[in-house]
């Protein structure tokens, strides 16, 4: 882990999907307990917005919400420091309990790295 003074997400927009994760399975309990089947891993993933982010000595580092802490992602070479990226995450729940974070680094519209943490 790194130190904590990367970019963070919203949050706003972490404690809205967190929110919207909860009204989800809330609404889905009685019916999940009766009607299961092996479509469903109880798996919900919902977007918490984007942030921008800079290349710095081939990686992004940013703090994640839910006691994660700061990370450093690496980016390929083809892309140079100082590059502008859009850092995206999303919150992960399984069975209405939030467990985990995934984070996707993308340059231009192109995806450049994926990372999940915890259940995702």
């Amino acid at each position: 882990m790194a130190n904590g003074n990367y970019p963070s997400f919203n949050t706003d927009s972490i404690n809205q999907a967190l929110e919207a994760a909860q009204r989800h399975s809330k609404a889905r309990m009685p019916a999940a307990v009766s009607h299961q089947t092996m479509l469903d891993d109880g798996s919900l993933k919902l977007s918490a917005r984007c942030i921008s982010v800079t290349v710095q000595n081939s990686q992004i580092c940013v703090n994640l919400p839910l006691g994660i802490g700061s990370v450093c992602l690496p980016i390929p070479s083809w892309v140079p420091n100082g590059t502008a990226c859009q850092a995206c995450i999303d919150i992960c729940e399984r069975w209405g309990v939030s467990c985990g974070v995934e984070v996707t680094v993308s340059v231009a519209g192109q995806n450049v790295v994926q990372k999940s943490f915890g259940c995702c």
